[in-house]
């Protein structure tokens, strides 16, 4: 199986890696960037469950790729999925799968309309890793999960092909049947998380030393709800651990998404939350606390947008 792994980032990177140092036939799709970043350090993996150097990891750049690919692993930022799938759209064929891991719903959407809806799977992935300043991935705890199933919930020859190649790669790969239903829970967990804490600018233990535990919690029910509308209601051992998480005394869990807040930088509030209020709305779902959240977020990129178009001061 040919795999064509997006991007060399944290997620990518991880996953790929382990692939290829598993002897898989593995390529990175990487920019100019990242391919001098990787001709100099190699691919560099630091993990609580075994570290990682690829000296000479195989790299394409988008205007050298002609290949088509069995297997596109696809896990850029919401807000670069066009242009992530202008790159790799040469390697699409007519039997390749694309699978992304990107949290929330949309991207299906978009990805289906773009290369047929017969040619995307279900993913995602719970990992905690980051890129340091010379680009080595660390990888923080020792979860590194990864589920991937057909959208339908069948079992075809071409997810068994991917069960068998993440097999042995060293980290925990699962093919489901209910793909949705998990990426329904994660999208109600993450979307919920990314509205408290970026609405309070606080981890969940500070909002809970706030005497506010309530809030997660109503925030939580309100994606649930939403969730319930579309057919995918949150399972009650999904429900139980989302809230314990979510109300922990002294956890320091915050949204990756805050900390995007806190340098600047671009978010996927519309991906995240955005779209779950607007298919809460179709829905006929009143949901406060999600709106003034979204308003939030969106306020943050409104000023983003507004402070990088003003001319530099003489």
């Amino acid at each position: 199986m040919r795999i064509l792994v997006v991007g060399a980032g944290a997620i990518g990177g991880y996953f790929g890696g382990r692939l290829l140092a598993a002897g898989r036939d593995v390529t990175f799709l990487v920019r100019p960037r990242r391919a001098t970043q990787l001709a100099k350090t190699g691919l560099v993996i630091r993990s609580p469950v075994g570290d990682l150097a690829l000296p000479d990891p195989p790299i394409v750049m988008a205007d050298a790729l002609t290949a088509r690919y069995d297997l596109i692993l696809l896990s850029s930022k919401a807000y670069d999925l066009a242009g992530a799938a202008d790159s790799f759209a040469p390697a699409v064929g007519a039997d390749t799968a694309i699978l992304p891991l990107l949290n929330g719903m949309a991207h299906l959407d978009y990805l289906k309309g773009r290369f047929g809806g017969d040619r995307v799977l279900g993913g995602q992935c719970v990992i905690s890793a980051t890129l340091d300043g010379e680009g080595r991935i660390l990888h923080l705890l020792e979860t590194h999960n990864l589920a991937f199933g057909e959208l339908d919930g069948t079992v075809r020859p071409r997810t068994e092909a991917v069960a068998a190649a993440f097999a042995g790669a060293k980290f925990d790969a699962k093919l489901s049947t209910a793909i949705l239903q998990e990426m329904w829970e994660k999208w109600v967990f993450i979307a919920a998380t990314a509205a408290a804490t970026c609405l309070m600018r606080a981890t969940v233990g500070d909002i809970v030393a706030a005497g506010a535990v309530d809030l997660p919690q109503r925030l939580f029910d309100e994606c649930a709800a939403i969730a319930t509308a579309h057919g995918f209601e949150p399972r009650e051992a999904s429900r139980a651990r989302s809230l314990g998480m979510l109300t922990a005394p002294g956890s320091k869990l915050a949204a990756s998404m805050l900390r995007d807040i806190e340098h600047g930088a671009p978010i996927e509030g519309d991906h995240i939350v955005g779209d779950l209020l607007r298919r809460g709305a179709k829905a006929g779902k009143d949901v406060p606390l999600l709106r003034v959240a979204n308003a939030h977020l969106q306020a943050y990129e409104a000023r983003r947008r507004r402070e990088s178009a003003a001319p530099a001061a003489a």
